[in-house]
C-alpha cells in the first residue's frame, strides 16, 4: 500500500524516469519529478505526462521541479534516472537533500553504482536492472515499447529492509524482484549492451545489418569473452541475461567448431529478431550528444586494468567511439575494416 508519508523523488524525466513517475503516481506514491527543461515541467504538471504503448493510454499530472536544487530536503527514496554521464554531478547535488537512511536507486544504463557510492556512501545506493523499454515520442510524451522487469538489490549483497519498501513502488511500473546478486545482474545487462550499443555506434547500422556479417559477430563474441574474463577476476557471478535466456558461461565455453557454430547461430538469431534496433549510443551520436561508453565498455576496461586482465578489443572500441564523439572519425561500416579488427 502506498505511503504518503514517504518523500520520493525521481531525477530524470526521460523515457524510463518519466514512465516510472507516471505509474508510481497512479498507484498513489506521489513522487516529485525533476524535469530539467522548463517546457517539460509545464507539460507534466498540466495537463500531465502522456504515456502510451504496452500499458495503455494515460495522462498523469505530476508534482515536478526544474532542478535537484528545487527538491525538498530529507528525501527518503530517490530514483536516479539520468543519463549515466550525468550521474556523479547529480549525486553531488542530491547529497545535501538526503538523510542518514535515504536510499538512491540507480536506473542508469551500464554500471554507475560504484561511482554513485563514492559520492553518496555505499549504504545509500541500491542497484537496479531496468529490463523493459520505453522511448520518448515527443515533449512529455512516452511510449512503453517492451515488457520486462526491474531487478533490485544491495550493491554489497546484504539484506536491507529498505528494498522491501522500494519493491512495491517499482511493482506499480513493472514486476520487480529483489536479487542477492545485483552486481551479477547488472553485469549481465552490461555485457550485452557493451556489444549491441558499441557496434551500433561504431557502424551507424541497425542490429540486423550488423549481425548478418560473420566478422562483426566474431567481434561481438570477443567483447563478451573479455568481459567475462574481467568479471571472473572481479569475483562477480554473472547472472543469465534478462529472462534467463542466455547463460554466458555455457555460451562462451569451448573453442571447437561446433561451439563456434552455435555461438554464431545464436547471435545471428538475435540479429534477426531485433533487426530494426538502432542502439541508444548510436541515437545519442546522431543527436550530437556523447554516449555512455564510460559506463559500458569503459567500465570493463577500467576493471581490466585494475585486475591486470587483457581486454584489447574493448579498449579498441572505447577509443574508436571517443574519436567518433569528438568528430575525428565518422560512424561507418568502414570502421570495421580498421586494423584493430584485422584478426576477425
Amino acid at each position: 500500500m502506498a505511503s504518503p508519508a514517504l518523500k520520493i523523488a525521481i531525477v530524470g524525466a526521460g523515457a524510463i524516469g518519466g514512465a516510472t513517475a507516471a505509474f508510481m503516481q497512479t498507484a498513489g506514491w506521489d513522487p516529485i519529478l525533476v524535469c530539467k527543461h522548463a517546457g517539460t515541467l509545464a507539460q507534466v504538471t498540466d495537463p500531465g505526462l502522456e504515456v502510451s504503448g504496452l500499458k495503455g493510454e494515460h495522462i498523469v499530472p505530476l508534482r515536478a521541479v526544474l532542478t535537484v536544487a528545487d527538491l525538498p530536503g530529507d528525501l527518503d527514496i530517490v530514483f536516479h534516472a539520468t543519463k549515466a554521464n550525468d550521474c556523479v554531478a547529480v549525486a553531488r547535488e542530491l547529497r545535501p537533500r538526503l538523510h542518514a537512511e535515504s536510499m538512491v536507486v540507480s536506473l542508469q544504463n551500464g554500471i554507475s553504482e560504484d561511482a554513485l557510492a563514492a559520492v553518496l556512501g555505499r549504504e545509500r545506493v541500491a542497484g537496479c536492472v531496468v529490463g523493459w523499454g520505453a522511448t520518448n515520442s515527443g515533449p512529455a510524451r512516452i511510449e512503453v515499447t517492451s515488457a520486462g522487469e526491474f531487478v533490485l538489490g544491495s550493491i554489497d549483497h546484504r539484506a536491507d529492509a529498505r528494498l522491501e519498501t522500494i519493491q512495491p513502488m517499482l511493482d506499480a511500473v513493472q514486476p520487480t524482484r529483489i536479487s542477492d546478486n545485483i552486481m551479477g545482474e547488472l553485469y549481465s545487462k552490461l555485457m550485452i549492451n557493451a556489444c549491441i550499443n558499441t557496434l551500433g555506434a561504431i557502424t551507424g547500422g541497425p542490429l540486423g545489418e550488423l549481425l548478418a556479417e560473420r566478422r562483426i559477430r566474431s567481434v561481438f563474441i570477443a567483447l563478451l569473452q573479455e568481459a567475462l574474463g574481467v568479471a571472473n577476476a572481479m569475483g562477480i557471478r554473472v547472472a543469465p541475461s534478462t529472462g534467463g535466456k542466455l547463460d554466458y558461461y555455457a555460451f562462451l565455453s569451448g573453442n571447437g567448431w561446433l561451439q563456434q557454430f552455435k555461438r554464431h547461430l545464436v547471435i545471428r538469431i538475435i540479429g534477426l529478431k531485433y533487426r530494426r534496433i538502432r542502439s541508444s549510443s548510436l541515437q545519442s551520436l546522431e543527436r550530437g550528444r556523447p554516449t555512455e561508453i564510460d559506463y559500458l565498455n569503459g567500465y570493463i576496461c577500467d576493471r581490466a586494468v585494475e585486475h591486470a586482465v587483457p581486454a584489447p578489443v574493448n579498449q579498441a572500441v572505447v577509443a574508436m567511439i571517443k574519436q567518433i564523439e569528438t568528430g575525428k572519425r565518422p560512424m561507418s561500416m568502414a570502421n570495421m575494416d580498421d586494423p584493430v579488427f584485422a584478426g576477425f
